[in-house]
């Protein structure tokens, strides 16, 4: 076992302009935000028998979720089976290959299908199913993690969070935390042009891949002050603007993030305090969609 997990999180908050501060997830070990919330679940099953070297773990994901995991069944001895829609990026298929999952693709967007056959599979095998849509270690992770850091990090008031949501843990457990130091802090959700689900539009294909998966998820809307809408093309377009402008090779997601960091303090001038945001992870698993 290399011990690598152990250093999942601590990531830097970087000074992105005057008013917007976002973590910067790439530096953990498997590239992602995501490694949060895989070895959070992970550590507690371990903790309580619930997995052994030598079980499997399987889940569905777009992708960053399924590296985290492959990540730590390669470190600790697991076999692991992941679920994907094809419609995702060929850099993320590689990456799980090559951390030793069996990768098994359904059709383009269908996120329902790939939880069914989690579902199916983890029931008839006994696989061990992290369940990462629905489980409240997701929020957990975040809550005892991401929020505690950036509390230390940033000592000035906090106007907004700002985050894409996927599964909705990182957007949930930060907030509810935060919250308690900042009071008036605005909870935003990011979600793609093309798929406004918490909008209350229709579920679409679209190319932000980590977020707007078809379905709230995790969010409760009551927590949620504000939600902006950001296209496919606009995320890439930002994202390479900050590899370009700033030094920053980050993933589409991040591209979101910031644009809709800078679209509300557009939206609310006024507003006192800064942002924090989410740089989710980094641009190499993307390079075939820019």
């Amino acid at each position: 076992m290399s011990n690598l997990s152990k250093t999942v999180g601590q990531t830097p908050l970087i000074k992105i302009s005057e008013r917007i501060f976002a973590k910067f997830e790439g530096q953990n070990p498997s590239g992602s935000i995501k490694d949060r919330m895989a070895s959070y679940i992970i550590n507690d099953a371990e903790k309580n028998g619930l997995i052994k070297k030598g079980d499997t773990i399987i889940e569905a994901t777009s992708g960053n979720s399924g590296i985290a995991f492959a990540f730590l069944s390669a470190e600790r001895g697991y076999k692991c089976i992941i679920i994907m829609p094809a419609n995702m990026s060929e850099e993320r298929k590689q990456m799980l290959r090559l951390y030793g999952a069996e990768l098994i693709e359904v059709p383009d967007g269908k996120f329902d299908d790939a939880i069914a056959l989690r579902d199916k599979m983890a029931l008839e095998n006994g696989y061990f199913n992290p369940n990462q849509f629905h489980n409240p270690l997701n929020i957990e992770a975040h809550e005892k993690g991401t929020a505690v850091e950036i509390l230390h990090q940033h000592t000035e008031r906090i106007a907004a969070f700002v985050d894409g949501t996927g599964t909705g843990g990182t957007l949930m457990g930060t907030t509810r935390v935060l919250k308690m130091y900042h009071p008036f802090m605005k909870v935003v959700a990011v979600e793609p042009a093309e798929s406004p689900v918490m909008s209350g539009g229709e579920p679409g294909l679209h190319g932000i891949q980590g977020i707007g998966d078809g379905s709230k998820f995790m969010v409760n809307l009551k927590e949620v002050d504000d939600i902006i809408i950001i296209s496919t093309e606009e995320a890439k377009e930002r994202a390479k603007r900050l590899s370009k402008e700033q030094g920053l090779f980050v993933g589409i997601s991040s591209g979101a993030n910031i644009l809709a960091s800078e679209r509300l303090l557009e939206k609310y001038p006024d507003m006192e305090g800064n942002i924090i945001t989410i740089l989710c992870d980094r641009g190499e698993r993307y390079l075939s969609c820019f």
